[in-house]
């Protein structure tokens, strides 16, 4: 009767998962961790409704990967070489982020020309996930 309920579940589109009692008494962290990793997609769901007004694209957050391994250096020369991107397209999203307070850039002589920009947010962001 159990392998009949699981078969029908599946094939409504639902996911069935089977602990054994033993397992849950004998090994609790191992069936917390794989339920988390189970539920993790719908969990994060709703924390990115919360986020919308400081979301990021993808390039955005790319590019402040980048600089963190760059040691918070943004060369957008660099940056499109290493993304596949157009060199304007990387200093249009640079000053993006500049706008939104994660970058700042950096004119080096008497010149007002920007050349690099910095990453000034935190290495631990949830903002690069």
């Amino acid at each position: 009767m159990d392998l009949n309920r699981g078969l029908f579940l599946q094939s409504q589109d639902y996911m069935v998962l089977y602990i054994s009692l033993d397992e849950m008494k004998d090994n609790p962290p191992f069936v917390l961790s794989t339920m988390r990793n189970v539920l993790a997609p719908y969990l994060s769901a709703g924390t990115a409704n919360k986020r919308k007004d400081k979301s990021y694209s993808r390039i955005e957050r790319d590019l402040m990967r980048l600089a963190i391994r760059n040691h918070r250096v943004l060369r957008p020369g660099d940056a499109a070489r290493e993304l596949e991107l157009h060199n304007t397209t990387v200093i249009k999203y640079s000053r993006m982020l500049v706008d939104k307070g994660k970058f700042r850039p950096v004119a080096r002589g008497i010149s007002p020309r920007v050349t690099y920009y910095e990453y000034i947010g935190t290495i631990q962001s949830p903002d690069l996930v």
